[in-house]
């Protein structure tokens, strides 16, 4: 299954359902579900700015659909969804739309760049 990996908080934030569109800088026409992978290492500054302190590094933390990705034009475009993706303009263009986010167990994994299959080596 593929996965993509997120720094946390954001990977919390992802299967919490609290962060509905994931901010890159590239475009995918991949669309299904797959695994959110939490990175080793976290975006500190996140971390205190949304009140997390102890969450998994290093694991598969949860699944999520992507439904569509939105192509942010502007400033104002990408301030309107600032309740769904939680960030600034900085971290990307591309806001992938997620939904029906869930939380599993967490299961070790390395993780890489972009999309990636979860289980092969």
């Amino acid at each position: 299954m593929k996965a993509l990996s997120l720094k946390q908080p954001y990977a919390e934030l992802v299967v919490f359902r609290k962060k509905t569109i994931e901010l890159r800088n590239w475009n995918t026409k991949f669309r299904g579900k797959f695994l959110v992978h939490a990175s080793k290492k976290p975006d500190k500054q996140a971390m205190k700015e949304f009140g997390f302190e102890d969450l998994p590094f290093g694991k598969i933390v949860g699944e999520v659909e992507l439904i569509d990705v939105k192509n942010y034009q502007n400033k104002v475009e990408h301030k309107k969804d600032k309740s769904k993706h939680l960030a600034s303009d900085s971290w990307g263009n591309y806001g992938f739309v997620l939904k029906n986010a869930k939380r599993l167990k967490p299961i070790n994994a390395k993780g890489k760049l972009g999309f990636w299959e979860f289980g092969k080596n």
